[in-house]
């Protein structure tokens, strides 16, 4: 009992994200219609058991430009990704491949069918886990079996990753071979560029959970500094504060004062915000990656100075919440600054 009343609490989409009808029916299930819901249409095997229920923005390998809704089902056997209908739609001719379009007649139809996404814990390899605990990659066996999901919240990344370890527990796998040398090196570093590579825990079935390392952070501020022209040295550079956030567009001129929104990184510095377009889902490279993502890791979208900071505007609804920054920029320093750079010298 307590378990379903844990799951019905879980069942909540979150209030600014927009989801399909089907999944609104989803989120209004309660109690052991939930969990009867679970086995009539989404269950595999008939004695898996449903142990944990997640709403959280998901990314696929395949199509890495598309953020979608979707209620993250855990049981015994499996994860499922119950999809919003917009993500079929939203790329047809990259999802055309990656799904199989069985129930094309019910287009037409007032009863609309969810995706579901299958993702069997026999064939999970790894997870990796983000920075401060923002998200995390599931990876499979193929490139079909790499999916991101964007919690943008510690507490329900580290919630869903115990549960996953208890659920994994559960699983008769054989024991891998013991290391001949199970030294602190052999583990966790290279011993031939004497570089640490990412903190890896192997759980008893045998599958990866990668944590970022110090190293990361250090990167990601060498990548910072890199952007504000190296008007900064880089051993006082502080990231103070990195979050996966939402920019806010209203859309004018429409029937109701819509607003979309565009997922962004949000990084605070001692003496900068940036906003970046993080790729979530291609790094690190999966072993079959044969060549390089497209694009880089982080690509800078907006930087300003805090000096610059005029006020900061706070809402008042309840979480999440927006704040709207006010920067007072009319001397526009940023463009005199890359005038100076790229005509007038070195």
């Amino acid at each position: 009992e307590s378990l379903v009343q844990k799951i019905t609490e879980d069942n909540q989409i979150p209030v600014h994200l927009h989801v399909s009808v089907s999944l609104q029916y989803v989120a209004g299930l309660k109690g052991s219609a939930l969990v009867e819901f679970f086995h009539g249409n989404i269950a595999e095997v008939e004695n898996e058991e449903l142990r944990h229920l997640m709403w959280s923005s998901v990314l696929f390998y395949k199509t890495p430009n598309v953020e979608v809704m979707a209620c993250v089902l855990l049981s015994t056997k499996a994860i499922y990704f119950l999809l919003d209908d917009s993500f079929v739609h939203a790329d047809e001719h990259q999802s055309a491949d990656f799904w199989n379009k069985e129930n094309s007649d019910c287009e037409n139809s007032s009863f609309h069918l969810s995706c579901c996404f299958v993702l069997k814990l026999n064939d999970l390899q790894s997870v990796n886990v983000g920075l401060f605990d923002q998200y995390f990659r599931i990876t499979g066996h193929s490139a079909d079996h790499i999916v991101t999901c964007l919690t943008r919240d510690s507490y329900n990344t580290h919630t869903f990753i115990q549960q996953l370890m208890a659920v994994l527990s559960l699983l008769a796998r054989t024991p891998s071979p013991e290391p001949v040398d199970k030294d602190f090196y052999s583990e966790f570093g290279s011993k031939n560029t004497g570089k640490m590579e990412n903190y890896e825990l192997i759980h008893s079935s045998r599958v990866k959970f990668i944590y970022p390392n110090e190293e990361e952070i250090g990167d990601l501020a060498f990548l910072v500094a890199e952007k504000m022209d190296g008007l900064t040295n880089l051993p006082s550079l502080n990231i103070l504060l990195y979050v996966l956030a939402f920019q806010v567009n209203h859309v004018e001129g429409s029937a109701q004062n819509t607003s979309s929104l565009q997922p962004k990184t949000l990084i605070l510095t001692s003496s900068d915000l940036f906003l970046f377009d993080e790729d979530y889902i291609s790094y690190p490279l999966p072993e079959f990656a044969k060549e390089p993502p497209k694009r880089d890791k982080y690509q800078l979208a907006d930087g300003r100075r805090i000096r610059d900071l005029d006020r900061v505007l706070m809402g008042y609804q309840t979480y999440p919440q927006a704040l709207t920054f006010v920067f007072d920029d009319v001397q526009n320093q940023d463009l005199m600054q890359n005038l100076t750079l790229d005509h007038f010298g070195e």
